[in-house]
């Protein structure tokens, strides 16, 4: 395949990207987002009929992270990670592909970047029984949710980058 080729195959809708593929990802996020929501809606009316919901926080948080910890799998699986062209749009098709594959690697390098601070900070911190201070929530389990989704995400742009863009 020729780099024009490229190029056009990676400006179309590939069929990798279609929901079915991710839906696994899709269903634990929107489980998350749905866990939050249903929790935060429960504090609010809770609140206003003198039921407080205590730690409804610290459950929020926790949905939260297994949302966008999905969230970020998926979007990297779908090459949709926010993007700024206004380099890549003026320059010659071979430097637009160089640029790409730079690109990749550089969000490699970002995720596990993140994931040897989050590594460090978990292993710092694993004897430490450490919880949240009303539900008394572990956050060791999210910690490794939260690793295991960047290193998904860094795997991921890994084998993008190798490939170059979508064909």
């Amino acid at each position: 395949m020729t780099e024009a080729d490229q190029l056009a195959a990676a400006d179309q809708p590939a069929a990798a990207d279609a929901p079915e593929r991710h839906g696994p990802l899709l269903y634990i996020g929107g489980a998350g987002l749905l866990a939050a929501m249903g929790v935060d809606v429960c504090a609010v009316v809770g609140r206003h009929i003198g039921l407080h919901l205590l730690g409804s926080i610290e459950l929020v948080q926790a949905a939260i992270l297994v949302a966008s910890s999905a969230a970020l799998v998926a979007a990297t699986l779908s090459r949709k990670h926010a993007a700024v062209h206004l380099l890549t749009d003026r320059v010659g098709r071979t430097a637009r592909l160089t640029l790409a594959r730079v690109s990749a690697l550089l969000g490699v390098l970002f995720f596990l970047l993140l994931a040897a601070g989050s590594l460090w900070i978990a292993a710092d911190l694993w004897n430490g029984q450490e919880q949240s201070e009303l539900l008394r929530i572990p956050y060791a389990p999210l910690r490794i949710i939260a690793l295991l989704a960047l290193l998904a995400a860094a795997s991921t742009q890994i084998i993008q980058a190798l490939r170059g863009p979508r064909t």
